[in-house]
């Protein structure tokens, strides 16, 4: 339990910072950085960093769109079919993220896994 929560933790804390200077996948390296380094179990490698960078990515567009009240986040949310609701898009957003950052940490798991092998 207690390296779930610090992977989850880490996750947040290194997308963020590689977000200031590298695009969008930057949150795969650091799903993957985190999976080399503080291993996880089971299902929890995937939905641990699924989890911390869809509530990133919800909260970080969130904040980034408030600041205009919405106005770009409405207009996408009509193009696509969700209605013209901000919040459903910034979901969405959050869902992308966080399918990117589970499969690169099941990756990131399986390359530890073979790394450490024995030969």
């Amino acid at each position: 339990m207690t390296k779930n929560i610090i992977n989850f933790i880490v996750t947040i804390i290194c997308a963020y910072i590689l977000s200031l200077f590298l695009p969008w996948w930057s949150i795969m390296v650091a799903a993957v950085a985190t999976a080399l380094f503080i291993p996880l179990k089971r299902i929890a490698v995937f939905f641990i960093p699924f989890l911390a960078i869809l509530l990133f990515w919800f909260v970080l567009s969130y904040f980034l769109s408030s600041g205009n009240d919405f106005t770009l986040a409405k207009r996408i949310a009509v193009l696509l079919p969700l209605g013209g609701n901000p919040y459903v898009l910034m979901l969405v957003t959050g869902l992308i993220g966080g399918l990117a950052a589970g499969i690169t940490a099941i990756f990131g798991k399986q390359l530890s896994l073979v790394l450490t092998q024995k030969k």
